[in-house]
């Protein structure tokens, strides 16, 4: 055979053992000295379970050599040899890890908090979902899907308009690209850079809100910081969302239009004198320190807040207002009269603001608890953050003041202001950004962005940011609508967060989730 004495004897051998036990049939052993244990496939598969219960920062080399040396497993896929952490690390690559940071998907902060859910469930989806039969959507050609027959009759077609902020900075490039091993590292310019700001409308049917010539539009352009234009305040929101109202009811005045906003402190703001039960104190306020409503004074002209000398804002105290109660009709004060015999003219408190209205004095402040012992209704659950947001909610004295119509009903300055032009103004839930489409048109206007070459002038960073805004294509927006309506679909039907996200990846068009979803949904197991 032209080979060796060990060839000889290992033939030997393996003849020896079959004339003893003829069902011993010799195996040719070539090419099998060289293949990893791995190739046996039920070794493999109850190794990859043992690595599945571990989390990602669990597995570790050493984790999988002592697995492999433990006796039940050696006796059961007949393993006589010790495997070294540097196999064990291939091994590992084998079967599909990668020694990396872990990929970032969708965020869920604050998504599953009570008031979150709340607002978005009870308030957000069922407010937009009084739309959906009007608004048309589209495929991934971007071309219309026709409404149902008799969907929108003698109502109007809804055009939804998304609003939002994005920072564009001057020293933000691409990081990666090909680099000869041998190239000498660079300096680089520490920090960011100069920054600009942009504020914009985007929808569906249109891309950004421009007229139909495009010597109207309502992009605002602000350069943040405190020695440059200052804070896009609440005043630029409204000038704003103005010019944006004027725009559309002059060029499509035959649709029905829906403004959406972020849900910001600085989108919603209200009248200074507006109702709020937010800081109230529970009992009459006492002689020294009366209960006002706090303001920041605004520049007349400006309307931008006024900085006294030692840089802060101007503030004023000014009294709540009076308001209706809800219970009688009747005006009612929120102050004692300035002859009364023991609070003249100091704030009433919440209790006896709620007593006025019919609630029975001595459920809030006697009530009894499990124990059996008297004591009042707690002033605020601890931060507000009350377990129960029911509008019959009786969990402390502030929610049952907050759940009041005429406390929870009071508009903001946006809503108010866009009344006159019959536009309606909605806010998203908090935390969810994947339900504006317009973070993903600033996420590809950024990429394009960041390809130019570097550079420290503003005016190279203001035309190329309106360069790569410009250069987004309506099809990939009507896209970002689609992703967007995905979501609201799933959260529609009950997901939560991490669901949503797994039903927008599984179901690529919008509407199409199927009857049985969450029985998908708990066949997958996305938490």
């Amino acid at each position: 055979m032209e080979r060796g004495v060990y060839c000889a004897r290992v033939l030997r051998r393996l003849v020896q053992a079959f004339i003893a036990d003829n069902t011993v049939l010799p195996i040719n052993p070539y090419g099998y000295w060289k293949s990893s244990m791995l190739c046996d496939q039920d070794l493999a598969h109850e190794l990859g379970l043992y690595l599945q219960e571990l989390g990602p920062k669990e597995i570790t080399a050493v984790k999988v050599v002592h697995y492999l040396s433990r006796e039940d497993v050696k006796e059961r896929h007949g393993i006589t040899k010790t495997v070294s952490e540097r196999t064990a690390q291939r091994w590992l690559d084998q079967m599909g890890y990668r020694w990396k940071h872990q990929s970032k998907g969708q965020y869920t902060d604050g998504h599953e908090r009570p008031d979150v859910v709340h607002h978005r469930d009870r308030v957000y989806i069922p407010r937009i979902s009084k739309y959906k039969e009007r608004i048309v959507g589209y495929d991934n050609n971007g071309d219309e899907i026709a409404l149902p027959s008799g969907a929108v009759g003698h109502r109007l077609r809804v055009i939804l308009w998304f609003h939002d902020e994005s920072i564009f900075y001057a020293h933000d490039r691409r990081r990666k690209c090909w680099y000869h091993k041998d190239a000498p590292p660079k300096p680089y310019r520490k920090g960011e850079g100069a920054s600009l700001m942009v504020s914009d409308f985007v929808s569906a049917e249109f891309g950004f809100l421009r007229s139909p010539d495009g010597l109207e539009s309502a992009q605002r352009i602000f350069r943040p910081g405190k020695n440059r234009d200052g804070y896009f305040t609440n005043a630029d929101v409204l000038s704003q969302a103005e010019a944006a109202a004027a725009i559309v009811k002059k060029h499509w005045p035959d649709y029905e239009h829906v403004f959406i906003f972020d849900n910001a402190t600085t989108h919603r703001k209200r009248t200074d004198d507006a109702l709020s039960a937010r800081n109230m104190p529970k009992n009459p306020s006492k002689s020294n320190s009366n209960f006002m409503f706090e303001t920041i004074v605004l520049h007349p002209v400006t309307k931008k807040p006024l900085v006294g000398p030692d840089g802060r804002n101007v503030k004023q105290k000014i009294p709540v207002p009076d308001t209706v109660n809800s219970k009688t009709g009747e005006r009612q004060t929120m102050y004692f009269p300035p002859d009364h015999p023991t609070h003249p003219g100091l704030f009433k408190g919440m209790t006896e603001i709620l007593v006025k209205r019919g609630w029975d004095h001595n459920f809030l402040t006697k009530s009894v608890n499990a124990k059996g012992n008297a004591t009042g209704l707690l002033r605020e659950c601890p931060g507000f953050k009350c377990s129960d947001l029911s509008p019959s909610s009786t969990c402390c004295i502030r929610r049952i003041l907050f759940n009041e119509p005429d406390f929870s009903s009071v508009k903001s300055l946006l809503e108010l202001s866009m009344e006159k032009y019959e536009i309606e103004v909605l806010f998203l839930p908090k935390f969810h950004c994947e339900l504006n489409p317009i973070e993903q048109c600033w996420g590809y206007a950024k990429h394009i962005y960041r390809l130019n070459p570097k550079s420290s002038k503003e005016e190279a960073l203001l035309s190329n940011t309106l360069a790569a805004l410009d250069s987004i294509p309506l099809l990939s927006i009507r896209r970002f609508f689609n992703h967007t309506f995905r979501f609201m679909d799933g959260y529609e039907h009950g997901l939560n967060g991490r669901q949503a996200a797994w039903a927008a990846r599984k179901y690529r068009g919008h509407q199409v989730y199927p009857d049985k979803l969450m029985e998908e949904v708990a066949k997958e197991g996305p938490k």
